[in-house]
């Protein structure tokens, strides 16, 4: 596989297949890990409005000197911020705290079905992404009904950004995702803690190709067509995680990690549940 390899998405535009991603890093140590990430090779970072980092990932942009239009950036709106007014407010915060005119990426968070905005704040969207301030626009962490919503709108969202790692894979939702046209994105695409890098099936797996755990599930998702950011803040780890391209599972390695999901297998909040 070549480096930074993009997908298209449903809109023309394109996605670096491989991203940085940056939740529960504080600002200033991402300016730092995202200006390591960005010298390594990385050009998609994965940031949010309540990750609270944008002011250091913006910082760490500025001062890459890369241009603009070889990076995508991506940001979400956070959940109090949901309706129509608020979200044509939210973007313009989110740009001045990143520092930039346009991101290539703007979510919706969390679909909170209980509040019901989602629809409102779709709508929204459609005037960012008209303004020219939101290259693309998706979802993340919807439910399926709130995702069906959405695309009977007619404007069909670029990417649904969901909890998907090995432990719990989210073949459904991948299915659904696709039959829409709609790019998977993998969050905690690692898990989180240590359990997926400590599984068996991947340790044999890691020790067969020379590789690290992390690199091995890195590939899967890369293989079976996800976006996916890992998060580090370990210089050696981004660099073995921008490395984990170079790695090719063979199709029974693939399907023994496919096998490696559990229906109790998810490690966040339940979108069907999360209404906060």
């Amino acid at each position: 596989m070549s480096k930074n390899q993009t997908l298209q998405l449903n809109d023309g535009h394109s996605i670096p297949q491989l991203g940085f991603g940056v939740w529960q890093v504080e600002s200033d140590v991402a300016e730092d890990v995202v200006a390591k990430a960005l010298q390594v090779g990385f050009r998609h970072i994965d940031t949010a409005k309540i990750y609270g980092n944008e002011e250091g990932v913006g910082r760490a942009i500025a001062k890459s000197g890369i241009p603009r239009e070889e990076l995508f950036v991506t940001t979400k709106l956070w959940n109090d911020d949901q309706g129509h007014d608020s979200a044509l407010q939210a973007i313009d915060a989110s740009l001045e705290r990143l520092g930039l005119d346009y991101v290539d990426l703007y979510l919706i968070h969390w679909s909170q079905p209980e509040k019901g905005k989602y629809l409102e704040t779709w709508k929204a969207f459609q005037e960012i992404k008209e303004s020219g301030k939101a290259r693309s626009i998706g979802v993340s962490n919807f439910t399926e009904k709130a995702l069906q919503d959405v695309v009977d709108t007619g404007v069909v969202p670029a990417v649904h950004q969901i909890e998907l790692h090995p432990s719990f894979n989210q073949q459904r939702m991948r299915e659904i995702d696709a039959r829409n046209g709609i790019l998977t994105e993998a969050w905690s695409p690692l898990g989180q803690g240590k359990e997926e890098l400590q599984d068996e099936t991947i340790g044999r797996i890691a020790e067969a190709h020379g590789a690290t755990p992390a690199q091995v599930i890195i590939a899967w998702h890369l293989a079976i067509g996800n976006v996916v950011f890992p998060k580090s803040v370990t210089p050696e780890r981004i660099q073995q995680n921008w490395d984990a391209q170079e790695l090719t599972l063979t199709a029974e390695e693939i399907e023994q990690i496919n096998g490696l999901t559990r229906e109790d297998g998810r490690l966040g909040p339940d979108p069907a549940d999360f209404n906060d």
